[in-house]
């Protein structure tokens, strides 16, 4: 991403430049949501095992992909869209000044977690 933190002017622009956000293509009546060809391919890679590794370490990240897989996506959409959601975490980390904060990016999980420890 470079040292310039004003190169990307919203969360969507850097979530395009890593490739985690989908295209869709619409034509007719017939609609595709398609992973980015044209990404940076660094980056591309370091998020998908960003996204795998947290799998087993952040039950928010596990709770998101479950919740992706459930609804139906197959394992490397599900991983794609948490790539994703860690992508405009970073952003806004990075605008802001602000560590991750595990309870506040996957606040759904966090009291989910808090009701079973109860």
């Amino acid at each position: 991403m470079g040292d310039d933190r004003t190169r990307f002017a919203t969360a969507g622009s850097l979530k395009a430049y890593a490739g985690s956000a989908p295209i869709t293509r619409a034509s007719g009546k017939s609609c595709k949501v398609m992973s980015r060809k044209v990404k940076n391919q660094r980056l591309a890679a370091v998020g998908y095992v960003w996204a795998f590794n947290s799998l087993t370490r952040s039950p928010g990240a596990r709770a998101h992909y479950d919740r992706r897989r459930a609804a139906g996506d197959r394992h490397i959409a599900a991983q794609r869209n948490l790539f994703n959601r860690f992508m405009g975490m970073l952003f806004h980390c990075l605008q802001n000044g602000h560590t991750h904060d595990e309870a506040a990016a996957f606040p759904q999980a966090s009291a989910a977690i808090r009701a079973a420890a109860a």
